[in-house]
């Protein structure tokens, strides 16, 4: 029998040391080595045995997988159309932002299908969960309950049950501890071990298992990073309790795209899904405000629209305030250097207060153009037409540049009832062609400065308007 050891490990990265230092020696993070102590003493040796592996060609045929519906469409969409048989999904987020909430209500529905669902709770009681159930209304739902945290009596649980169940949720893999380790639940070594077997569980029995896991402070899952590569998808909740709006969006998948998002609301009844977010993300939009204007996204395959709003006040301080939520800071900084260096506009004696109405983040360049446009609209008191909106990227030159799926934008845009754009300059004619069909009056520029001279006195927002008419 293999002699129990004792190693320190990093909480952060994994890393193992034999002696205790207050620095991890891989990720240089303080504090973070704990005493651990595992059930062997060395490398495992290689098996004697083996088989020869089958190998194929890169241009073998392979057919797609299946999928299983979760009954929340916004959902299927992030995953790429539904569940995987045999996939393991790991949900992360801030805590009470809705994950439990939201795998509930997945699990319920997918059960009222008459597909087969297991909610393992690890942080609260079967009483607790049921609580929540008969709030959301769906504690008619045939779902399978339990409140456990062994992991040998989880796999015994699912062992039983002929056919494998087609989903398994795990609520969360801190929780959970393995017997064969000595370390406490929520430890590096535990949470690698149990995430490993039940990936195993999900690939031999052909359930998808969905594990929900914590979050630290920078909004990273805790655990080993290798976590993240053992699934097959990973998911983050996102949100701000102060507002009701949630975005659930990929950043692995290896079934499906990885720029999808899916738009929940939180309301009494839980989280209803959000089939198109622009509308109620623009539903109370100030008319004639400055400092405010419809950005034109891409939120992976959908166009979404959103309003961003700036705000400047003169600075109490020898240093001015730069307060951005929803956007990136650095970005805006490039953009005040931008529309001060090429467009002769100086917002250095201002305090600077940039947000994406919301709570939803914007990550594409393509933001930087409506950013412009608020910050000028902000300094001149010049509100931009209520009609129009904007999107483009901006150069450190001051040039504005072409981004994609400008298309998509425009229709969205007409949808909703706008009658105007602003936008970089397509020097494609079919790109030309098909945004003049899409009933879009069109003002295309080509450096910042010509949308700087828009706004030289609140009398001039007139002529931002007629513009477009004049370049459509």
């Amino acid at each position: 029998m293999a002699k129990a050891t004792t190693a320190y490990v990093c909480q952060e990265c994994g890393a193992s040391t034999a002696q205790w230092s207050g620095k991890c020696p891989g990720c240089l993070a303080w504090n973070t080595l704990a005493e651990e102590v595992t059930s062997k003493s060395g490398p495992e040796k290689p098996s004697a045995g083996g088989k020869v592996v089958a190998l194929q060609t890169l241009d073998a045929e392979v057919p797609d997988a299946p999928r299983i519906s979760s009954g929340l469409a916004e959902l299927d969409r992030v995953i790429g159309g539904g569940l995987v048989p045999g996939s393991a999904i790991l949900v992360g987020g801030d805590p009470g932002i809705g994950k439990s909430t939201l795998l509930l209500q997945a699990a319920a529905a997918l059960a009222n299908s008459g597909q087969t669902a297991i909610y393992f709770s690890g942080e609260e009681a079967t009483a607790q969960v049921r609580l929540r159930a008969e709030r959301l209304g769906i504690a008619s739902a045939p779902v399978g309950l339990g409140a456990e945290t062994g992991l040998a009596h989880i796999l015994k649980t699912l062992g039983e049950r002929k056919p494998a169940p087609d989903l398994v949720i795990i609520d969360s893999i801190q929780t959970l501890w393995s017997d064969q380790l000595e370390s406490a639940p929520g430890t590096v070594s535990q949470v690698r071990a149990c995430a490993q077997t039940l990936v195993r569980y999900a690939k031999r029995s052909g359930a998808a298992i969905v594990l929900v896991g914590h979050v630290t402070k920078d909004g990273q899952i805790a655990g080993p990073r290798v976590l993240e590569h053992m699934v097959d998808t990973v998911l983050y909740f996102e949100g701000d309790r102060g507002h009701q709006f949630r975005i659930l969006r990929a950043v692995k998948n290896r079934f499906g795209p990885t720029d999808e998002i899916g738009v929940f609301e939180m309301t009494d009844r839980g989280l209803s899904e959000v089939a198109n977010p622009s509308a109620l993300f623009l539903a109370e939009r100030a008319d004639d405000v400055s400092g405010s204007c419809v950005f034109a996204g891409m939120e992976g395959s959908r166009p979404m629209l959103v309003e961003i709003q700036a705000l400047l006040a003169p600075t109490s301080y020898a240093t001015p305030r730069r307060s951005v939520v929803g956007w990136d800071s650095g970005r805006l900084a490039m953009t005040l250097a931008v529309l001060e260096t090429r467009a002769g506009i100086s917002l250095g004696a201002d305090d600077v207060y940039l947000n994406v109405a919301g709570g939803l983040r914007i990550n594409e360049p393509a933001a930087d153009l409506a950013v412009a446009a608020a910050l000028i609209s902000a300094h001149t008191g010049a509100p931009v037409p209520m009609e129009t909106v904007i999107f483009g990227e901006i150069g450190l030159s001051g040039e504005v540049r072409a981004v994609a799926h400008a298309d998509q934008r425009l229709k969205e845009a007409a949808k909703l009832g706008f009658t105007s754009a602003i936008a970089p300059r397509n020097k494609r004619a079919k790109g030309a062609k098909n945004r003049k069909n899409s009933g879009i009056e069109m003002r295309e520029i080509s450096r910042l400065a010509d949308l700087a001279d828009s706004f030289q006195t609140p009398g001039k927002v007139s002529r931002l308007s007629n513009g477009a008419a004049r370049h459509g």
